[in-house]
């Protein structure tokens, strides 16, 4: 399979590094300091659940260059998803199909400009990976999971044949039937765990043992669960449980990319998440007073640090 992977980062880079390693036709579209390593020095990822050195490594910042692919992947930051579009269009061919591996709910609306949304099929990631150094992804645990799917729930030939790919890679992939549903079941839970550990600069193990605080995480995770289902999101009726076990579950270091982002000076993502939150709610009436604090907190650092 020919896959061109948008954003060679975190997520792209990690699970774009092992379908390479496989021997699937891989190339990445990066940029700047950490194109140059991987073109002189390959792609490193460190993980738990085996290192890769990916060299040579196809990579570009020329989309043309590659031609027409059969998926492309893309796994950039929310904010540059509209401007990843004219490298979507520069890889399309007849039968290319396209899959977001972004946090948020929105990302397959926005890539259906790129060539129709009959091209575009749904996407989850549980990873927390980051970029190290330039060439070198760090994989935090040894949770490194895809869900794929089309957004009408039938089966596809495309999902198989990327479920194939990924199962040859040792990737662990599910193709699932309501991927629209598992799209919002991730959102509602990354939503809260990026604004409260960015707001209080803490990582869930502090959060969760102290009682106000993990009572206002609960807090952000009601509200979105409810703003979820007044959208006529079909989630399971423990949704708000599940996500507290989950929370409860994770080693207590974790934080979130958000929290990484605000510390290292980035953009965040603010908008796509929290603020996602607070504008379905005003829309279907739910009430979103967490979400509305993290967004007040937060929105004077949403374009990097103020200045």
């Amino acid at each position: 399979m020919k896959i061109a992977v948008l954003g060679a980062g975190g997520v792209g880079g990690y699970f774009g590094a092992r379908l390479a390693a496989a021997g699937e036709d891989v190339h990445f579209v990066a940029r700047g300091a950490h194109l140059e390593a991987m073109v002189n020095g390959g792609l490193v990822v460190n993980s738990a659940l085996g290192d890769v050195h990916l060299k040579p490594v196809q990579a570009t910042d020329d989309p043309a260059a590659i031609g027409p692919v059969d998926l492309i992947i893309v796994a950039v930051k929310l904010y540059d998803t509209e401007a990843a579009l004219p490298a979507c269009q520069a890889l399309l061919g007849p039968d290319t199909s396209l899959v977001s591996f972004q946090n948020g709910v929105g990302a397959a609306r926005v890539l259906s400009a790129a060539g129709g949304a009959e091209r575009v099929y749904g996407g989850v990631t549980y990873i927390l990976s980051t970029i190290a150094s330039p060439g070198v992804i760090d994989h935090v645990g040894t949770i490194a999971r895809l869900i794929v799917g089309e957004l009408d729930g039938q089966p596809s030939d495309r999902t198989r044949a990327f479920q194939a790919a990924c199962d040859g890679a040792g990737i662990d992939i599910q193709v699932s039937g309501n991927i629209v549903g598992e799209i919002w079941s991730k959102f509602t839970f990354l939503a809260a765990l990026s604004g409260v550990t960015t707001l209080l600069r803490m990582p869930v193990g502090l959060i969760r043992a102290d009682p106000d605080t993990r009572a206002f995480f609960r807090a952000a995770v009601d509200e979105a669960v409810a703003v979820a289902r007044a959208c006529c999101i079909a989630l399971p009726g423990d949704a708000v449980d599940r996500h507290m076990a989950t929370f409860d579950n994770l080693d207590p270091e974790f934080s979130s990319s958000m929290l990484y982002d605000l510390t290292h000076g980035h953009r965040l993502e603010l908008a796509w998440l929290s603020d996602t939150i607070v504008d379905h709610g005003r829309r279907e009436g739910v009430p979103t007073p967490v979400h509305k604090a993290i967004v007040a907190a937060l929105k004077l650092y949403a374009d990097g640090p103020p200045k």
